[in-house]
C-alpha cells in the first residue's frame, strides 16, 4: 500500500513537472526532492510514534506505582480507570507502529 501511494505521488510530480517546465532535468531533481521529504517525513513519523509509545509505557508505569499501594491498604479512586485505559493505549500504539512498519 505504502509503495502504491508513493509511486502514484512521485509519478504525478513527475508528470506536472514536466507539463509545467518540459525540461527532463527539473522532472529529475523536483522527483528526487520529492521522494526525500517523503521519506523524511515517514521518518519523523516513526519518530513520533516512538516517543509517543514511550509516554503511555511512562504512564503505565506510574500506574503499576499506584498499584503498591494496595500492600499498605491504599487504593486510589480511579486506579482501574488509569491501568484499564493505559494498557488500551499500548496496545492501540503497537498496532498502529505495527500496521505503519509492514507493506
Amino acid at each position: 500500500m505504502f509503495c502504491r501511494v508513493l509511486g502514484v505521488v512521485l509519478c504525478s510530480t513527475a508528470l506536472t513537472v514536466y507539463f509545467a517546465s518540459h525540461s527532463i532535468g527539473a522532472v529529475v531533481v523536483t522527483t528526487m526532492a520529492c521522494s526525500l521529504l517523503l521519506q523524511l517525513a515517514y521518518f519523523a513519523s516513526v519518530l513520533f510514534l516512538i516517543w509517543r509509545y514511550g509516554c503511555v509505557s511512562r504512564v503505565g508505569q506510574r500506574a503499576e506505582h499506584f498499584g503498591s499501594c494496595k500492600e499498605v491498604g491504599y487504593l486510589p479512586p480511579d486506579f482501574d480507570e488509569v491501568t484499564n485505559e493505559s494498557a488500551d493505549l499500548i496496545q492501540r500504539d503497537k498496532m498502529l507502529a505495527i500496521s505503519l512498519l509492514l507493506p
